[in-house]
């Protein structure tokens, strides 16, 4: 993974694609060792074979249809503020000193089981208080100081602390407390002093809800947290293992919460209990699990039930009897067509997965090809500086050209005045004004054609500028460019003709009165 890396670093932008894919697999090879990881720590470094699960509904609550119309939760008992819904408990409201609680029914005897609990702590404040606590004693603990349920119990409680008693910042943690009924919670200390394992875990306010897997096997209390940030029920990380445990072997199960001077919602979206079973060994018979009376007035029941039911569907044969010859079995889908729907679903749901992956390789390759792209205008661009030396040069070439002309064109004036002046000397050159007039335009005229020799010495030959490096421009523009150099000099040339032909005809109008 390391070589992968170091050759992507390495490589030009036409190589992109493949530095991507290799960043693809990378990501991929990462994300399978960390889960395999993950998976090593929840498991432990334990090679024995896994336990047998056996799911107990009668000890279990979760939704849809969680409570019955009568707001009961089957196989359950609420007390206090609880409130149960279709979809979940609210042991807690968010309101200030609260309590609630949910027990089974039913007392438990297994020797190993396994609980999975889905809840949610949700509130405002950026502290939360008191706390949520699952349960496993030998009385139900239906009101008291310890979360919402009754102290100096008998057997384990794992507690999911959310506010900081002691002060300590160690808070919100996952405590472990096991009791023989004899012990008096610690509140001041949130319970350290007695914790038997423990970890800290922010379950407050996340994304999806948190999930605890409690697992007592062969005397090993085992708990595992999902921290709530993933949707994945199986992402579990390992808070803390409590070894040679004993613990009461038939309790009831709750769980309970509650609210102090701070509040939150304490919801219970799941509880689901397991029998575990070593190896090999079998599970007894459900009848055998059953008192003979209770079979007895559940068979009663069921008998009753189905009466009922045929009794009803002689009715509806009776006030329909346009529909009495269609089998009713065909209302209900098949296990042949149920196969048929899942293939079709699957093959459907891996179509839609090819093609969001066409997508993503169509998006990688418009990436790829802007890369490219960028190289290239880099590359014309390092050209370009070449070509616009090349436009400078030439036109430094037209400006000196124009010059030349310019200067031609003045001397070409030059003889011009010159010749003026000779033919106006005989008949008037006698007169002190004209003379003086005419050395004055010639001596704008020297300035003139000094200026502009001066400026095509400054800028050299063609051929020597070619060689040389065009200077950098002025922060400031010049006082005068070379555009308003010319048109100054047109107009000046323009006015100095245009007194000339002005003073000779007002000389040669003061002859005619002579």
């Amino acid at each position: 993974m390391i070589y992968l890396r170091i050759q992507c670093n390495s490589v030009m932008a036409v190589s992109i694609g493949r530095c991507l894919a290799a960043d693809a697999c990378l990501l991929i090879l990462t994300l399978t060792f960390h889960h395999s990881n993950s998976d090593n720590i929840v498991a432990g470094a334990s090679t024995e074979e896994a336990p047998h699960r056996r799911f107990e509904y009668k000890y279990s609550f979760k939704g849809p249809h969680l409570s019955q119309t009568d707001g009961n939760i089957p196989f359950w008992v609420h007390s206090g503020n609880a409130i149960p819904s279709a979809d979940q408990v609210r042991i807690t409201p968010s309101l200030r000193s609260q309590k609630g609680s949910v027990w089974t029914k039913n007392t438990v005897n297994f020797d190993h089981w396994e609980a999975e609990v889905t809840f949610r702590v949700s509130g405002r404040g950026r502290m939360g208080a008191d706390g949520l606590a699952i349960w496993f004693t030998t009385a139900q603990g239906l009101d008291g100081p310890v979360y919402g349920a009754a102290d100096n119990w008998n057997g384990i409680g794992i507690f999911f602390d959310s506010f900081d008693n002691d002060g300590k910042k160690n808070n919100p943690a996952v405590l472990v407390v096991g009791n023989n009924g004899k012990l008096v919670y610690d509140h001041p200390n949130d319970g350290t002093t007695q914790a038997l394992g423990t970890c800290l875990r922010d379950f407050r306010n996340k994304p999806y809800p948190v999930r605890a897997k409690i697992t007592y096997y062969k005397k090993t209390l085992t708990v595992l947290i999902n921290n709530g940030f993933t949707p994945d029920k199986d992402d579990y990380e390992f808070c803390t293992k409590v070894d040679k445990m004993i613990i009461p072997q038939e309790g009831y199960f709750g769980i309970s919460a509650a609210t102090g001077g701070l509040a939150d919602d304490h919801d219970v979206l799941s509880f689901l209990t397991f029998r575990l079973t070593e190896p090999g060994q079998e599970l007894p018979a459900p009848e055998a699990e059953m008192p003979k009376e209770e079979q007895d007035k559940y068979q009663e029941e069921f008998e009753n039930f189905q009466q009922e039911l045929d009794k009803k569907k002689e009715d509806y044969q009776k006030e329909h009897p346009e529909v009495q010859r269609e089998p009713i079995e065909d209302m209900y889908e098949s296990v042949n067509d149920r196969e048929i729907r899942q293939v079709f679903e699957g093959q459907n749901q891996i179509h839609l997965e090819i093609k969001q992956l066409h997508r993503q390789l169509a998006m990688i390759l418009d990436e790829q090809n802007r890369y490219v792209s960028v190289v290239t205008d880099e590359i014309s661009k390092r050209q370009a500086p070449s070509q616009e030396m090349g436009a400078v040069v030439a036109t430094q070439q037209e400006i000196l050209r124009n010059l030349n002309e310019l200067r031609n064109s003045f001397h070409e004036s030059l003889k011009q005045i010159g010749a003026t002046q000779h033919q106006a000397n005989p008949v008037s050159m006698g007169t002190y004004e004209t003379v003086q007039h005419f050395s004055e335009i010639q001596e704008h005229l020297h300035v003139v054609k000094r200026n502009i020799e001066h400026l095509i010495t400054r800028n050299g030959s063609p051929s020597e500028n070619q060689g040389e490096k065009c200077p950098d421009p002025p922060k400031m523009p010049s006082c005068l460019g070379t555009i308003h150099f010319l048109v100054f000099v047109v107009i000046q040339s323009v006015l100095f003709f245009s007194y000339i032909v002005y003073k000779s005809q007002q000389e040669a109008a003061a002859k005619k009165f002579f």
